[in-house]
């Protein structure tokens, strides 16, 4: 009868999970649950003003994340980035230029002391913090090369006398290290400049305004080639100058798209050299067309006034049998 018997079941603890009385803040009755563990390695801190930002798109807050845990000296070129995500350029390019605006990313170009120019980019996880120092480095020096020391010829110790001082072991010269090495940068050969995109000659309005219809009218058969406003407008002329070489727009346009690179890295540059590039001559006339024919002398008729045939002279006179006969008959005389 001591002996306590057990019953009743163990009172819950208060605020779990369906028990009555239970924190509306613990069990939400909507929305997301977090189940939250704790990293102990390999983990990026970023705060709630970056992932909860107004104003920045979902693939600029990602970028920025990403960009973040990322070790210094890693690669944030647009190349590197749209090789790494399913995103193409131009949306990564855009989400970098977000994270600029707002000041979680900068971008600056500094000169080294070899007169190289690079760009560097400072990734901030709080707007607005200041850059710290970053040493410049140096250019790279070869090891001078170490000579070798020869030792000095050893001569006899004379005979030790008590009443002389011992006398101080010969050191060896110091070896001279050669003058370190200059870093000049090599010359860089001057860039070939492209040639002028050519121009019509008799340029009108209208002949503008289907040029730039033509190019932007290009992005419904080959999206790789969407140009911006400023680019169409640079580049109608040349296109002008096709159209008023009578080049009909279905040949221009299948010039432009044809056998296109995979994929298209600068739609203008490319669109530039082959309008520059396979340019047609102009049409040529029908005057062209006709070949030329020679100048045919025609000799008249005449008949002759001896035997009365035909032949073909200048002048009227006598045919080939009668001058024969007659200049035989005259020598045949004398």
């Amino acid at each position: 009868m001591a002996t306590p018997q057990v019953i009743a079941p163990p009172c819950a603890q208060p605020g779990s999970p369906g028990t009555p009385g239970a924190r509306p803040d613990v069990t939400p009755t909507s929305g997301v649950i977090h189940v939250n563990v704790r990293h102990i390695s390999g983990f990026t801190v970023i705060g709630n003003h970056l992932a909860q930002h107004r104003g920045l798109s979902l693939t600029a807050i990602g970028l920025a994340a990403h960009i973040q845990s990322l070790p210094n000296g890693a690669k944030i070129g647009i190349k590197a980035l749209s090789a790494r995500f399913p995103e193409g350029e131009v949306r990564i390019a855009a989400a970098l230029r977000e994270l600029e605006a707002t000041g979680y990313l900068h971008r600056s170009r500094e000169p080294l002391p070899d007169g190289r120019i690079v760009t560097r980019t400072y990734s901030y996880n709080q707007p607005g913090a200041k850059i710290p120092p970053i040493p410049t480095p140096q250019p790279r020096r070869s090891k001078p090369r170490a000579t070798p020391v020869t030792a000095p010829p050893v001569t006899p110790a004379p005979p030790r006398d008590a009443r002389t001082a011992p006398t101080a072991p010969a050191t060896p010269p110091e070896p001279t290290q050669p003058p370190a090495p200059v870093f000049v940068p090599a010359p860089t050969a001057p860039r070939k400049q492209p040639p002028p995109l050519p121009q019509p000659h008799a340029p009108s309005q209208e002949l503008h305004q289907a040029a730039a219809t033509l190019l932007a009218d290009l992005r419904r058969h080959t999206p790789q080639l969407g140009l911006p406003e400023g680019e169409i407008k640079a580049l109608a002329p040349g296109v002008a100058a096709w159209l008023e070489r009578d080049a009909h727009p279905d040949t221009i346009r299948h010039a432009l798209t044809y056998d296109l690179p995979t994929p298209v890295k600068h739609p203008a540059r490319l669109l530039r050299h082959r309008i520059t590039t396979l340019l047609p001559p102009p049409l040529p006339g029908m005057k062209d067309l006709t070949p030329s024919r020679r100048k045919v002398i025609v000799i008249p008729l005449q008949n002759c006034d001896t035997c009365d045939r035909a032949f073909r002279a200048h002048e009227p006179g006598h045919c080939r049998d009668c001058r024969t006969t007659t200049h035989a008959d005259l020598h045949a005389t004398a």
